[in-house]
């Protein structure tokens, strides 16, 4: 009985994380309408719509299903992801996962206070480094559903990072790690910290 009850689940759990796992190629068919903000390969050009390019795969899915829902607010996304199906969602994950993120360059007079905000954090205030989460190189940690920060444009971090601090962007979870992190940011510590990352590989 134990027996089939264990086949059972194993059946079931690896048929649902088939039907879950997206399919990068069906994905690059299905992101010609995001290609128009995000470059066709995911490495948008405007400061303002984030590069999609190299994010982690499930970061990515988790982003797609709360705009779709609400959960996350994005005006310019506004109806762009109510036709497509979860697997849709899934293989557009995929795809820009699959593709590379292009670097940019940190302003120089804002490196050194950026760098070390990013890898020592503000430890008299309680707020821990980024490269916990984000890996020292800012590749982000996949399997735990962490953004990859390196290369990303600087105007976009800079507004996640004030929207997770006035409490605009509530989509980190329970724990509100990013909201409790952002917190402790001034405005020039954020300034810091995204030119740095923008030009992080």
């Amino acid at each position: 009985m134990n027996k089939l009850v264990v086949s059972l689940l194993l059946t079931l759990g690896i048929t649902g994380l088939a039907q879950a796992a997206g399919d990068a190629a069906a994905g690059q068919g299905k992101v010609v309408v995001c290609g128009a903000c995000h470059g066709p390969d995911g490495n948008s050009l405007a400061p303002n719509f984030p590069k999609l390019a190299g994010q982690g795969e499930r970061y990515l899915l988790k982003q797609l299903n709360d705009i779709k829902s609400g959960n996350r607010q994005v005006v310019e996304m506004t109806g762009l992801l109510n036709n497509l199906s979860e697997q849709d969602l899934a293989d557009i994950a995929a795809y820009y996962a699959s593709q590379k993120m292009s670097v940019g360059a940190a302003d120089p007079q804002l490196v050194a206070r950026g760098e070390a905000l990013f890898r020592g954090g503000k430890l008299k205030e309680g707020m821990p480094a980024c490269t916990g989460c984000h890996s020292p190189n800012g590749a982000g940690l996949d399997a735990a559903g962490f953004p990859q920060l390196g290369g990303q444009h600087a105007g976009y971090v800079a507004k996640q990072l004030t929207d997770f601090r006035e409490g605009n962007r509530t989509n980190d979870g329970d724990s509100m790690i990013m909201r409790a992190i952002a917190a402790k940011l001034s405005n020039k510590d954020i300034a810091a910290v995204s030119s740095f990352v923008q030009g992080l590989h």
